[in-house]
């Protein structure tokens, strides 16, 4: 079974426009993104797994704060120390990070879109203009199942997807008849 899914939640207000970074090493968000979110408590931690009375293990939770100005963790450790281990958001309604950049091929920061409240996951995904260096699809049109529900459909390889983002990282990263060509976008 997969280890547990590490989050990192609010645990202060993050004003909107705030800036974290830059993100160190090699950029490639969005590369472990499915569907599935693993479920579990949130719990006050630093970077170990609780272990359950059931003997599951619960993911990790860190918490951030603001601290005269900058974004900590409980230990006092800046963003670099934990940045890596924000999740990409799965869809725009559930992120409240966008990954930017100053020049293309420049560092990479994550902004807040908009006020973040305590207890709220952080999760980030591209702003346009990265998703477009990146050659990362900017949109994606859903179709309906025959239960009404959205999917998103790779024009590849025909795997769908519950959520938009989820279908962008797997052309990028994973469609292996894609052939790194950029998504095509079908309008009906």
């Amino acid at each position: 079974s997969r280890a547990p899914a590490i989050s990192v939640s609010a645990e202060s207000c993050i004003p909107a426009g705030l800036r974290l970074g830059p993100v160190p090493g090699i950029f490639k968000l969005g590369k472990y993104l499915s569907d599935r979110r693993e479920p579990g408590p949130k719990k006050k931690v630093f970077s170990y797994a609780l272990s359950c009375t059931d003997g599951s293990s619960v993911p990790p939770v860190f918490q951030v704060r603001m601290v005269r100005g900058e974004l900590v963790d409980e230990a006092g450790s800046s963003a670099l120390e934990w940045i890596g281990l924000i999740r990409a958001a799965r869809n725009s309604q559930e992120q409240t990070l966008e990954a930017v950049a100053d020049l293309p091929g420049g560092q990479i920061f994550y902004r807040a879109l908009r006020d973040v409240q305590p207890g709220e996951e952080l999760t980030v995904w591209y702003s346009n203009p990265l998703a477009q260096w990146f050659d990362i699809p900017v949109t994606a049109t859903p179709t309906h199942d025959e239960k009404g529900e959205e999917r998103y459909i790779c024009w590849y390889c025909w795997r769908t997807f519950k959520y938009p983002n989820s279908l962008k990282a797997h052309v990028h990263f994973h469609c292996a008849l894609s052939h790194g060509r950029p998504f095509l976008h079908h309008d009906h």
